[in-house]
């Protein structure tokens, strides 16, 4: 009978002695004269098999040209193995080539460079490496799911296409389709009515106001889908297509929103550190020194809260020389965020920021200048939530998207849902790439997504 390798690993007292059948990927092979061992892997579990076979078989010559990258079936007896850190091997009675593989096959066992595996993004989950992050990543989506329908959220699936100017439409795709060729205009302009939907249309940047509408009837939703952004960054932490975490809460403050956040953010992770021993360990080893016992720490850690005002008073006291100066009325730098979660030692939630940096839709504070908005700034990669109580007046949210010259025409079903039984209520948005590279230690974005879409990339 087939079995999968984790099932192997999970079962092994049981299947020790026995024969199996394994199919997966040929890893390594290492040839001698009267023997040889094949590294097989399945995909299943991260570790791999080790496969000895010797010249006793029949086809001893043909198993030993076995190319590394080759699709196998194999079957044989599990036995205990003389070799040391390996409790077992199978020791091979037959097998049968399912797919070849050329001898120039990219993916050698040897190490590999970040840039030249993202040329391999089709390949990459066969190393060690990647095989250990999208495993990480594939848990880590798990445990969000589990968190929320635990805790009675709703999931919703909002539209990814929209004509609702939620993020500004010049950080918003724009679809159409009308022949780029040959546009049809009225007054030297494109007639958009000739378009499918009629009027502009985006690829939407975020989840959040369609969100909100379910939360007016569920109480607490939350959204987890794809999101994209017109940024032309090409730093390590941006992409224009990446994934969302974003719940939105009736009946809750500022308050109640970071501790959800954080209760949130320790519940994933202790999941991914108790279903990923074996992953964390090597990205311990080889990514990120420390990591497991950072994860560890912020588990058990409470949570820093403190002011946009006070953190700006603390970085302006600082002995540090800053490239970019602290502002009461300015965002803060990742030099700023460093600093922050190093003073105090943990994740800092830093909440009531300037209003005329936060978005439109942010619940303004009685002091006039700042609103209801946070940030959650964790040890080694800087700002990783931000969320706000959202304006429940109507007129407060009108005279705000006037301010800020946001086209009420797009928006005004969200700005309506005031009328209809509108309450207080917040929520969060968390880059789900962002929690991938601090789970891992990857620093770089384009390695914690499978086919990684930034400016000048969208290949694959």
């Amino acid at each position: 009978m087939i079995i999968d390798v984790k099932e192997l690993y999970e079962k092994l007292e049981e299947k020790m002695n026995t024969e199996v059948s394994l199919q997966g990927w040929v890893r390594n092979h290492r040839k001698q004269k009267e023997f040889g061992f094949i590294d097989f892997n399945d995909g299943t579990f991260f570790k791999n098999v080790q496969i000895v076979y010797d010249n006793k078989l029949e086809n001893f010559e043909e198993i030993s040209k076995i190319h590394i990258g080759s699709a196998i079936e194999v079957t044989g007896m599990i036995v205990a193995s003389p070799a040391q850190g390996q409790d077992f091997e199978l020791q091979m009675k037959s097998y049968k080539l399912l797919g070849d593989c050329p001898e120039d096959y990219p993916i050698q066992p040897k190490r590999h460079t970040r840039e030249f595996l993202r040329e391999q993004a089709h390949l990459r989950p066969r190393t060690n490496l990647f095989g250990a992050v999208f495993r990480v990543r594939s848990v880590a989506a798990m445990a969000i799911h589990e968190y929320f329908q635990k805790n009675n959220y709703v999931y919703v699936h909002t539209p990814l296409l929209t004509t609702t100017d939620c993020e500004g439409e010049n950080q918003m795709f724009k679809i159409t389709t009308l022949d780029l060729n040959n546009l049809p205009k009225e007054d030297g302009k494109v007639d958009i009515t000739k378009d499918l939907f009629r009027r502009q249309t985006y690829i939407t940047g975020t989840g959040q106001l369609h969100g909100e509408a379910y939360a007016m009837s569920y109480k607490k939703i939350y959204t987890f889908g794809p999101t994209f952004r017109t940024e032309n960054s090409n730093t390590k932490t941006h992409a224009n297509e990446f994934w969302m975490i974003e719940p939105e809460i009736a009946f809750c403050d500022l308050d109640d929103l970071m501790n959800i956040e954080e209760d949130m953010l320790k519940s994933v992770v202790k999941y991914v550190l108790e279903k990923c021993q074996t992953e964390i360990n090597f990205l311990d080893q080889f990514v990120e020194k420390g990591l497991k016992e950072k994860l560890t720490k912020l588990v058990n850690s409470k949570f820093t809260r403190i002011t946009h005002h006070d953190v700006v008073d603390i970085l302006l006291k600082s002995p540090n020389k800053w490239e970019f100066t602290p502002s009461y009325e300015d965002d803060i730098a990742k030099e700023h965020e460093k600093y922050i979660t190093e003073y105090f030692n943990g994740p800092v939630f830093i909440y009531d920021w300037p209003k005329d940096i936060k978005a439109w839709y942010m619940k303004e504070n009685t002091d006039g200048k700042t609103v209801a908005a946070v940030d959650l700034e964790v040890p080694g990669s800087g700002e990783l939530m931000g969320g706000s109580q959202r304006e429940e007046n109507l007129d407060k949210i009108i005279s705000r998207a006037k301010q800020m010259n946001v086209d009420q025409e797009t928006v005004e079903w969200y700005i309506n849902l005031r009328k209809f039984g509108g309450c207080y209520h917040s929520g969060f948005g968390m880059g789900f790439e962002r929690l991938i590279m601090y789970l891992t230690g990857i620093e770089n974005i384009r390695d914690v997504i499978p086919f990684p879409r930034t400016p000048g990339n969208c290949d694959f």
